[in-house]
């Protein structure tokens, strides 16, 4: 089975785990929900293929799966998180990894290195593994873009949301360290080109 069907077979399985995802912290069910659309018109600039958006779509949508293995007092922690508490966030991108190999999809091989490194940075600082540059596959390194962009421009109960001006500002000082320059200038055409509004 190919990627193609494999992700019309996971229809019932999205439903049912972004109902999970809803019941334990809808914040994430609903940035998963964005992050999926941004992540489609930006893959679709970048010149992605059927079957690649594809798998970026279920990349996005379960990309942050791994955070039900996350406790409720770091999860939905109103303030800073500690370094011991951070680490215990880091794992939810192997956690998810592992949760979605669980199902023993024709697609995992596709999709799950997808959620594992969708937290790798282009300077190699980035986790679980340290990937760096043209190492980061490129769905990931194209989400991470787009992750970024809508965790930084939606509110949390520990930051306020912040204005496209000044998303843009902090993801243009984070271009060849955090991201992928080409990337990042392809989603600050792809904005300026459609608007914010635009591509959700």
């Amino acid at each position: 089975m190919d990627t193609l069907l494999a992700y019309e077979d996971l229809h019932a399985s999205v439903e049912v785990i972004t109902a999970a995802l809803h019941e334990r912290d809808a914040y994430t069910r609903f940035h998963c929900d964005r992050v999926m659309r941004l992540a489609q018109a930006l893959g679709e600039a970048c010149g992605l293929s059927r079957a690649e958006l594809k798998t970026l779509h279920l990349g996005a949508v379960f990309h942050d799966i791994g955070k039900i293995g996350v406790p409720d007092a770091v999860l939905l922690k109103p303030g800073r998180l500690t370094a011991q508490e951070w680490e215990l966030m880091k794992a939810h991108a192997e956690q998810g990894e592992r949760i979605f190999r669980s199902a023993a999809l024709e697609c995992a091989d596709e999709v799950a290195p997808i959620i594992r490194h969708h937290h790798e940075s282009f300077d190699g600082s980035g986790y679980p593994d340290g990937l760096k540059g043209e190492g980061i596959p490129l769905l990931c390194r194209i989400l991470l873009v787009v992750d970024g962009y809508d965790a930084m421009a939606t509110a949390r109960s520990y930051h306020r949301a912040r204005s496209h001006e000044e998303v843009m500002q902090i993801m243009e000082s984070e271009q060849g360290t955090k991201l992928d320059p080409a990337v990042l200038a392809e989603f600050a055409r792809l904005v300026n080109e459609r608007g914010q509004q635009g591509l959700l």
